[in-house]
């Protein structure tokens, strides 16, 4: 069985991942979405959030799994019996980080392959830092991600932004 992993944080999944996903699908007998439990990124939704979001945005293809993982890419890729890591190229500016992280990963797995596949042309800006960005703002992410997402981004939003509210007052002079 031909498997292969698709890591990120996937805080939340775009549209742009999950096209990622549905095209490795179609390469591989089986893709892991691999959802990162630590990173030097401060995510907006948890772990089993994350992960959550994913699986229902992916629930429809029966050969993708979502599981989450921490510590190094490929032992992950080694104890899954995967062959590859899928990673999305949205623009010119991801292939220099990129390329970076493949070639680090060929030198501690060479028996694990790194394939790069971009989303389609309407989906190639689409990110998981401007949609919440744009959600932080009041702005309709709907047309980015699916619509449990856009739920669950209004819901952690307004709790994020009511929490801040309530700081402020105990915070206040008066």
């Amino acid at each position: 069985m031909k498997r292969a992993i698709y890591p990120g944080t996937f805080d939340p999944i775009t549209f742009g991942h999950i096209d990622v996903a549905r095209r490795a699908a179609h390469l591989y007998d089986e893709v892991i979405v691999a959802v990162a439990a630590a990173s030097t990124k401060t995510p907006l939704f948890n772990l089993d959030q994350r992960c959550e979001l994913a699986l229902k945005a992916l629930e429809c293809y029966p050969n993708i799994r979502v599981e989450p993982f921490g510590g190094l890419l490929v032992d992950f890729a080694r104890q899954s019996q995967s062959c590859s890591i899928v990673r999305g190229l949205r623009a010119v500016s991801d292939f220099e980080s990129e390329i970076q992280m493949a070639a680090v990963n060929r030198r501690l797995a060479p028996e694990i392959e790194t394939v790069f596949l971009s989303p389609t042309e309407e989906l190639g800006f689409v990110s998981s830092s401007i949609v919440r960005e744009l959600a932080r703002l009041g702005g309709n992410v709907a047309s980015f991600v699916p619509l449990h997402v856009v739920d669950a981004l209004k819901e952690i939003i307004t709790h994020e932004q009511a929490t801040k509210a309530g700081a402020n007052m105990l915070n206040s002079p008066h």
